[in-house]
Formats: C-alpha cells, sequence, structure tokens
C-alpha cells in the first residue's frame, strides 16, 4: 500500500502591522539609548570643563598673590591715601616692581590688566601680563605681553594703601567661564556654571 506524503504548508512571514511594530519598538531603543549617552557625554564634558578651569585659575591665582606679595612700589595709587586709602582701579590693574638692579638703577615693571577678549569668545575679558624694563623712569624696548587668563567674565582689584602711599593688601576678585579646549559638537551649546575666586594679598615688609 502505498503512503503518500503529506503536503508542505507554507511558511507565513511576518506581516506588515508587524513589521511596523518592530521597527517602533526598535526606534524607541535607540532613541532612549542615544538620549542616555548625550546626557553622560554632556556631564562628563561639564565635570572636564570645571577641573581644567579651576586648576588653570588656581594657577594663575597663585601667581598673582606670589607677584603681589614679593612686588615693590605698587599702582596706581590714590591721590591722599589718607582721606580715601581704597582704590579700585577702572578698568582694573595693578601695578608692581618685582625686580630692581642696583647698579643700574633698572626695574622691571609688571601690570596686571583686564582687556577686551576676541569676537566670538564666551568671556568678554582677558586677564593680561604686562612686563617692561623702567631705566629712570622711562620704558627701555618694547614691552613683554601675553594673556595671563582667558574666559574671564568679571576681575576686580581692590588696593587699600597707607601712608607712603604703601599698599597694605590688595584684593583680587575673578570670575571665570569653564572652558573646554577639546570642546565637541554633541555638547556645543552646553552652559556650565561661571566660577568665583577672590585672595587677599598682603605685600612683603621690606625694612
Amino acid at each position: 500500500m502505498n503512503h503518500r506524503p503529506a503536503p508542505r504548508r507554507a511558511r507565513r512571514g511576518f506581516s506588515v502591522a508587524e513589521l511596523l511594530v518592530a521597527l517602533m519598538i526598535s526606534s524607541m531603543l535607540l532613541t532612549a539609548t542615544l538620549t542616555a549617552l548625550d546626557a553622560s557625554f554632556k556631564s562628563y564634558k561639564a565635570t572636564t570643563e570645571s577641573a581644567s578651569s579651576h586648576v588653570v585659575a588656581r594657577m594663575v591665582m597663585h601667581r598673582l598673590t606670589t607677584m603681589i606679595r614679593t612686588g615693590e612700589d605698587f599702582g596706581p595709587f590714590p591721590l591722599n591715601p589718607i582721606q580715601d586709602p581704597v582704590l579700585i582701579p577702572d578698568p582694573p590693574e595693578i601695578e608692581f616692581v618685582t625686580a630692581r638692579d642696583e647698579d643700574s638703577g633698572e626695574e622691571t615693571v609688571v601690570r596686571i590688566e583686564r582687556r577686551d577678549a576676541s569676537p566670538g569668545g564666551e568671556a568678554p575679558y582677558e586677564l593680561w601680563y604686562v612686563q617692561t624694563q623702567v631705566l629712570d623712569g622711562e620704558p627701555v624696548g618694547e614691552p613683554e605681553e601675553y594673556p595671563l587668563l582667558t574666559n574671564v567674565q568679571h576681575v576686580l582689584f581692590t588696593l587699600r594703601y597707607d601712608v607712603g602711599p604703601r599698599l597694605q593688601y590688595a584684593t583680587v576678585d575673578l570670575t571665570i567661564h569653564p572652558d573646554d579646549l577639546e570642546d565637541a559638537a554633541i555638547a556645543a551649546n552646553l552652559e556650565s556654571a561661571s566660577m568665583r575666586m577672590v585672595a587677599t594679598i598682603a605685600p612683603r615688609r621690606v625694612d
């Protein structure tokens, strides 16, 4: 007796509705993954910005305090330090002698000043270092100058003098905008909080 094989049933594929549901679930998973990745990257960038800017700002503040502490013959100073001993220069700046050649009388004068930042910067100001050699009150050669700190949002020098005029102390109030040099397009619009540093320095007394 011959047995005929049962006819094979044709395999049914996915319907259009099933494909649409699968695509929708896949797109939702991809969207959630990209959102989590973007948030993680922004958090990382904010941390690196804050850390790098904090290190640079601390280095600059440490250098400023060291120069002021060891400097001499500060300026600018008020016309009458007895009646008005406190001076807040506008625009902000501070000037002092860092070295003096007793034989020739030549002095090294350093001025820290605020300048407008280049167009397109994230903050309006920069802090500049200007060093000039002075002999008999006249500059010798071209001054050496370069930006000491960029992305400065606010800087204020408060100088208090006594009779002389002699600087009693200087207060440096500095606010900067964190900036990561290795910017990334995914977080280009990230707004980081500003960072403020304040230090009060008394110059070293020379007898």
